[in-house]
């Protein structure tokens, strides 16, 4: 009886043990005063926050970001090759003109792609600058995502707003998270705590 016991003592541990395990992978994390819900329905699919980080320029934070993935990835590499569906989610720290940011992004593009890689990828950053553009301005606490979607394609969202058709070219949303991932990244300590190498 006391070994049946045992048993069921061990088993309910166990159970308990679990689902606490469960439950503290699954907090939202707080960046810069921004909430990243851990995880994350996507495509049919449930992400998980890979790392989310702020953007520094000087000493001035500009927004935060954070990266979805299938499953952790600790590399660029192996964050860029996983298949399914993934997020890069961004929230403005302070007000920006929305098609300077657009720029921004173009340049980060632009510095982590071959020329050829580039020339192929011009349709897509027009698209996507231009969704930027009519924005006009970003103001502090205005969000948006990109979302790759297998068989979809990159699908803008601004202010819970989607923006026109997916951009279906795969190889864009690898460029896209290359802004962050690639060699030159747009901040250094940001990639690190994308990669979640955060201190």
């Amino acid at each position: 009886m006391l070994a049946r016991f045992g048993r069921f003592n061990v088993l309910g541990a166990a159970i308990a043990l679990a689902a606490l395990s469960s439950a503290l992978a699954a907090a939202p994390v707080d960046v810069g005063g921004i909430v990243y819900p851990d995880p994350l329905p996507l495509g049919g699919e449930t992400l998980r926050l890979n790392g989310a980080g702020v953007r520094y320029k000087a000493v001035f934070k500009v927004y935060a970001a954070g990266l979805y993935l299938p499953a952790r990835a600790s590399s660029a590499d192996e964050a860029l090759a996983q298949p399914g569906p993934k997020r890069i989610a961004i929230t403005m720290l302070r007000d920006i003109d929305a098609n300077e940011l657009g720029k921004l992004f173009t340049r980060g593009v632009e510095e982590n792609s071959t020329r050829a890689e580039f020339g192929q990828l011009v349709p897509g950053l027009l698209r996507m600058g231009q969704i930027f553009a009519d924005q006009k301005q970003l103001k502090a606490g205005d969000a948006f995502h990109v979302d790759w979607i297998p068989g979809t394609g990159a699908q803008v969202v601004v202010r819970g707003t989607p923006q026109g058709e997916p951009i279906r070219e795969p190889a864009f949303f690898t460029a896209l998270l290359r802004i962050w991932l690639g060699p030159v990244p747009a901040d250094a300590r940001l990639k690190e705590a994308l990669l979640g190498k955060a201190p």
